[in-house]
């Protein structure tokens, strides 16, 4: 048996802390082509239900998929806006709105050939900055035509992704970036100075470089940029073996120093102090082949991520919602390590809750009465509590958490008890990576198997009524048990019975007693 770490925490009315919950502002979603298959949308559709995010964003806008730029027989540009329609719309319908990322390039616009990923994403600088910058106008000008001007303008505009990586960008050519990122912020600007325009969506490793260099060349040229972005990964590099990359976690307090910093260094410029930073990738790992995005250690870590990233950022965007994702290749099995919350045939992983919880706290209107590196606890104007515990560890620590939470609560001749409710992901609970590898690791799972595995994929719930407790103050004392890598959504709220004439559940318990 795991050893029980025990931790009282007594919950004071009048206290209020910092935590700014952007949980469902963005998610992420591989090269948008794929949003014309259908396992895609049935994933989006069933993250879209249980959790309900604002924004979506991906590669691939102006990958030759999706068929954007064409030309004609004279080489003059025509653009073709036939699977844009169709993604946009299909995004619109689950009250999804694009935060638009500006790549890759069209190869028939391409300075060269260089290319990433299984799909082929072009990553070299256009060959004519002309035709590029006209074939943005045409973009968004088509979106204002099809949605309106004043909900088009809304969207977040983001150029390019990543060009601190060679990978990505050519060279990782800073100068050109700056040049592709100024040209391209003026045409946009020019079209309708309301489009909010932002960069320049660096990943780690050289971000303090860049970051500092691109708030100088905008503030050198006069670019009101709008909002910087940047990504956040939590693991050292990966060891590969076979189809698969394992990789070690980061302190997670190195990673929100690190974060940290884009904050400082934007400040330093007085013109773009306080100016928003979204992060426009997070997990963590990197690679789309990383067994830990399918376990419970994962949504855990996610946990406590969550509960910081609001602190010095706008928004942050998980890298991705599901696994129909084709970076690597197509996947081999369902639990390939896949970015995703939804495992392929719309099995939710562990990681799914931790952002079903977390939108939760958000669903009345609330303060933040308590946070800690386990867990965060709001009050809500009626009286009811929500919060979420997790017990994160990045090595098998062997040790459980129980949380003994004193928590304050107001009586009343309507109220004599409290609805005390949780909801368990761990790897007891909530768990299909291992059902899965108890079915054999079927690659092409039967029907059968996909339904076992979606109904072992959700948490386990617990209820009880509580009574208030009334000396010295009125209280009810909860107790939460974490497993190690679980996570725990608990709410305690108001609830007096209302029974139907001569209905007694006392009577009816009797029973189960004999």
């Amino acid at each position: 048996m795991n050893e029980v770490i025990q931790k009282t925490i007594q919950i004071e009315e009048n206290k209020e802390y910092v935590f700014r919950n952007q949980v469902d502002f963005c998610i992420g979603t591989g090269r948008m082509g794929l949003a014309l298959t259908k396992e895609y949308q049935e994933q989006l559709s069933l993250v879209q239900k249980e959790i309900g995010f604002s924004h979506i964003r991906g590669h691939g806008l102006f990958c030759d998929d999706i068929g954007i730029y064409q030309e004609t027989p004279e080489g003059e540009s025509e653009y073709n806006f036939t699977y844009l329609d169709r993604v946009m719309d299909s995004y619109i319908s689950l009250g999804l709105r694009p935060f638009l990322e500006l790549g890759f390039m069209p190869q028939k616009m391409a300075s060269g050939t260089q290319t990433i990923f299984y799909w082929k994403g072009n990553t070299t600088p256009p060959a004519s900055y002309k035709k590029w910058t006209d074939m943005v106008t045409a973009l968004l000008s088509h979106l204002c035509e099809r949605y309106t001007t004043d909900e088009v303008v809304t969207w977040p505009i983001e150029v390019w992704n990543e060009p601190n990586l060679p990978g990505f960008w050519e060279n990782a050519d800073m100068p050109e970036y700056f040049k592709l990122f100024h040209t391209t912020f003026d045409a946009i600007k020019k079209l309708d100075s309301r489009f909010l325009v932002g960069g320049p969506a660096v990943c780690g490793g050289t971000d303090e470089v860049w970051i500092r260099s691109f708030m100088e060349y905008c503030e050198t040229n006069d670019l009101a940029v709008d909002f910087v972005t940047r990504h956040h990964y939590t693991s050292e590099p990966p060891k590969t073996q076979g189809h698969y990359s394992y990789i070690e976690l980061m302190d997670p307090e190195d990673g929100f120093a690190n974060l940290h910093t884009t904050r400082e260094i934007i400040d330093s410029f007085p013109r773009f102090k306080g100016l928003p930073i979204h992060i426009t990738e997070f997990n963590t790992s990197y690679v789309p082949n990383c067994p830990i995005h399918d376990t419970n250690q994962n949504a855990a870590y996610i946990a406590h991520q969550l509960s910081r990233l609001g602190d010095d950022n706008e928004s942050y965007s998980y890298w991705t919602f599901g696994d129909v994702f084709e970076e690597f290749g197509v996947p081999f099995t369902p639990f390939h390590g896949g970015f995703g919350l939804v495992a392929n045939g719309c099995i939710p992983k562990p990681t799914f809750w931790t952002f079903a919880f977390f939108k939760k706290l958000k669903e009345k209107k609330g303060i933040c009465v308590y946070k800690d590196e386990t867990c965060v606890v709001m009050k809500y104007e009626d009286g009811s509590y929500r919060g979420i515990a997790w017990n994160a560890t990045r090595n098998r620590s062997g040790k459980d958490l129980c949380l003994n939470l004193t928590i304050p609560t107001t009586q009343s001749a309507s109220t004599d008890a409290y609805l005390f409710l949780t909801q368990t992901v761990d790897e007891e609970n909530c768990n299909p990576l291992k059902v899965w590898h108890d079915l054999g690791e079927p690659a092409n799972p039967t029907k059968d198997q996909i339904d076992l595995l979606k109904q072992t994929a959700r948490p386990q719930i617990h209820t009880e009524r509580m009574v208030p407790v009334s000396m010295p103050e009125s209280h009810i004392s909860i107790e939460l048990n974490i497993k190690e890598n679980g996570v725990v959504y608990f709410s305690l709220e108001p609830k007096p019975l209302h029974p139907d004439r001569g209905y007694s559940y006392e009577l009816v318990m009797q029973y189960e007693k004999r």
